[in-house]
């Protein structure tokens, strides 16, 4: 056997992959209307989760969804009526904006503000790029 036909065996018996690879998926939101309010149940889990201070998180929500809203730990309170689709859309904007790093595509950022300057600086590669507040 030549050295291809080898490398073919090998490639044969190792185990398949079952999922794309990818450690990091975007956190799902549970949401709940009642009344007039919208509430996220798992807020601060998901601020948690992508390594992000709530408030920073609830601040761009608000602008985002146009809806006033309160940060009530672990639960966000927005007073609109909000379905599950718009609230992880913009968690989805969020994530592609402020956690993702636009070099790497790697989640493994931090935002560190220096004067009236926010950057946000990857720990994986090293990119730093400035972002909006």
């Amino acid at each position: 056997m030549n050295y291809e036909e080898l490398l073919d065996k090998a490639y044969d018996k190792l185990p398949k992959l079952k999922d794309s690879g990818e450690r990091f998926e975007i956190p799902k939101a549970d949401v709940t209307t009642e009344g007039g309010q919208t509430i996220i149940k798992n807020f601060v889990q998901i601020a948690n989760d992508l390594r992000r201070e709530p408030d920073h998180l609830m601040k761009f929500l608000t602008k985002e969804l146009a809806a006033p809203g309160a940060l009530k730990p672990p639960r966000a309170v927005f007073t609109a009526r909000l379905t599950q689709k718009a609230v992880q859309e913009k968690i989805g904007v969020y994530v592609r904006d402020y956690v993702l790093c636009k070099e790497c595509k790697r989640p493994d950022t931090k935002l560190v503000k220096k004067d009236r300057i926010t950057t946000l600086v990857c720990e994986a590669c090293g990119a730093k790029y400035g972002v909006k507040g």
